[in-house]
């Protein structure tokens, strides 16, 4: 419980108790529901959960009573409702936060993150990685602590993303192929012994970027509502993809599934690091557009910055349309063969790829609707991420996790 004496006369504090009692196994969803928007009022709390009306006036007391939701006992009754107006709940704006950390070829990032998948607060981007991953999480780690320390948030876990997949239960980066770490370096407790000797409470966890981007995009984003959802993405280097089946990442035996960069899509292409030749990775992702335009990579800002902006900027020039038609082909072919073996309901697109799909939407979904079977009995949605730093985010989602589980258990017991 939270601890606090009830200043409810002693009949009514011990019904509204026992209330509590009987929900108690409620507290982790109704958190869920709150945390991801679909219970913005009480009643539907109380649709959602199946419980009493009183229940669910409980259980949103106690979750307030711990620092994670509002209730708000005098909304607006909205135009053309009848009867008195439910509660409103969201999260808690000075509720506890969790340090999310994002690292990527081009250099690392620090946050603070909330219920709601709101961020904080973030410290300023390095752009430059160690060989050593120890040196960079203890420097990613040592800003967010910094952002700890301004702010005074309490801090309930923290979420590390990787562009590599993450070998479970080990939590080792088997491919950071973009990052001059060794192959089989192990960011997770590496990761966690950089939280601990920051003084920083709470669990520490660690995932593949583009997992923690579509769990976050599920929860919060463009993927909000889609059952079987498939998120591709190219970031800094390489292309990457997640599937969210029933609200859950699907992640394979050990971690590794879904490594749709390895996907042929142009058999004569690039020799890729994986030995092949043409894959996904190499013939869809910002340096390969760059090739393609004819333009040497700068040191000035990242390859997936000057690749949005010679798109966004310069479309009109017929070498960066002639590269961008080339990049959605090869990006509808590799889409169209995962939808054949896959079926989503929907798919999305981060980083290069969404610009490429603003780029062109009428192209990229032709080409996949004419190489799937699904796509030519009625296709499949195909949208752009929309959240900003969704890999952090589903960092933070990471570390939240065993908040939305037992959220008494996992502020009690740090």
């Amino acid at each position: 419980m939270s601890g606090k004496a009830d200043p409810r006369p002693t009949g009514e504090g011990t019904t509204s108790r026992t209330r509590l009692d009987r929900g108690r196994g409620a507290l982790g969803p109704a958190l869920e529901l709150v945390h991801t928007g679909r219970a913005p009022t009480r009643a539907v709390l109380t649709a959602e959960l199946g419980v009493t009306r009183a229940t669910a006036g409980a259980v949103a007391a106690e979750l307030e009573a711990l620092g994670l939701i509002r209730v708000d006992a005098r909304p607006g009754a909205a135009a053309g409702s009848q009867g008195r107006p439910s509660h409103r709940l969201a999260v808690a704006e000075e509720g506890p936060v969790v340090l999310a950390a994002q690292v990527h070829a081009d250099g690392f990032r620090a946050a603070l993150v909330g219920l709601g998948g709101r961020i904080v607060a973030t410290a300023p981007g390095c752009e430059t990685v160690d060989a050593d991953p120890a040196k960079v999480l203890a420097s990613v780690v040592e800003a967010g602590a910094g952002l700890l320390r301004t702010t005074g948030l309490r801090c309930v876990g923290a979420g590390l993303a990787v562009p590599s997949a993450v070998a479970e239960p080990d939590g080792t980066a088997l491919n950071p192929l973009h990052l001059a770490w060794r192959v089989g370096a192990p960011v997770r407790r590496i990761f966690a012994e950089c939280v601990r000797a920051a003084g920083i409470a709470g669990p520490a966890f660690a995932g593949n970027d583009v997992n923690l981007a579509a769990l976050a995009e599920h929860r919060h984003g463009a993927g909000r509502g889609a059952r079987d959802l498939l998120c591709v993405a190219t970031g800094h280097r390489g292309v990457g993809g997640a599937l969210v089946l029933d609200g859950r990442l699907h992640t394979g035996s050990s971690g590794l599934a879904l490594e749709v960069g390895h996907l042929t899509v142009n058999p004569e292409g690039r020799p890729c690091h994986c030995g092949s030749r043409g894959c996904l990775d190499v013939e869809a992702d910002p340096l390969a557009f760059l090739d393609a335009v004819g333009r040497a990579p700068g040191p000035e800002v990242s390859l997936l910055q000057q690749s949005n902006e010679l798109i966004r900027d310069h479309y009109d020039d017929p070498a960066v349309r002639t590269a961008t038609e080339a990049l959605i082909d090869r990006l509808g072919l590799g889409l169209a063969g995962l939808v054949n073996i896959l079926n989503p309901d929907r798919i999305i697109l981060g980083g290069l790829h969404r610009t490429l799909l603003d780029a062109d939407p009428h192209r990229l979904r032709a080409v996949v609707a004419d190489r799937s079977l699904w796509g030519q009995s009625g296709g499949v949605p195909i949208l752009a991420c929309t959240l900003d730093h969704n890999s952090l985010v589903g960092a933070a989602e990471l570390a939240w996790q065993p908040v939305l589980d037992d959220p008494l258990g996992a502020l009690t017991h740090q």
